[in-house]
């Protein structure tokens, strides 16, 4: 009796274990699928080229393969329609899996502006230039006034007159107008007549007395 005992023990024992085992692997190979299919495994979609496309329909492409979509910036190329795609990340031909995001860079209906810097009766023609170069103005050639040399006496965008604090489309040229160092016809001048002295009191004698000797 007690070794049938023993035998139905070990028995129920081993199909407990071996049911944990199966229940183990199972869970294993559950867990497994659900994350290929959640990280969309072995799954990959190639960028299109949807480059200088309008944006709706670039969107539209994008979303038909599975991917997701939003507008991150803008840029200004003049020759290219408003709203088309300028740029778009991950790069035209990269390899993503299905939801991943695709951001898009779109093209401004206009040029941007930019604030002009006070330039005007505070700098010289050097420092303007660079000045207005590195906040990525277009220059000109300068405009020559008459006044101190090459010290800044106005600024003119595509022609008319601006100043500090405007805002100027990056697409104008500014013209910086400065001195040319010559005086205006217009100027007037005081000349100052340099007084004769007193020969008869400091020599005790008159001008006339003085004798030309050779």
């Amino acid at each position: 009796m007690g070794k049938i005992l023993k035998k139905i023990v070990s028995w129920q024992l081993l199909g407990h274990l071996l049911a944990m085992a199966l229940l183990l692997v199972g869970l294993i190979v559950g867990v497994s699928y659900a994350l290929d299919a959640y990280t969309h495994h072995g799954e990959s979609i190639a960028i299109p080229d949807v480059k200088h496309h309008p944006r709706a329909d670039a969107e539209a492409e994008l979303r038909r393969l599975g991917l997701e979509v939003t507008v991150s910036d803008t840029g200004y190329v003049k020759s290219l329609p408003a709203d088309c795609v300028l740029e778009l990340s991950p790069s035209v031909g990269s390899h993503v899996k299905s939801g991943h995001m695709v951001y898009l860079v779109v093209n401004a209906s206009k040029s941007p502006t930019l604030v002009l810097p006070d330039l005007v009766d505070n700098s010289s023609l050097r420092e303007a230039m660079a000045r207005l170069t590195a906040q990525g103005f277009k220059l000109g050639l300068p405009e020559y006034v008459s006044g101190e040399k090459d010290w800044v006496y106005g600024m003119k965008a595509d022609g008319r007159n601006v100043q500090g604090g405007d805002r100027v489309s990056v697409e104008s040229r500014i013209t910086i107008v400065v001195g040319s160092g010559l005086r205006d016809e217009s100027d007037s001048i005081d000349y100052v007549i340099p007084e004769q002295p007193d020969y008869e009191a400091i020599y005790g004698i008159e001008e006339d007395d003085f004798e030309v000797v050779d």
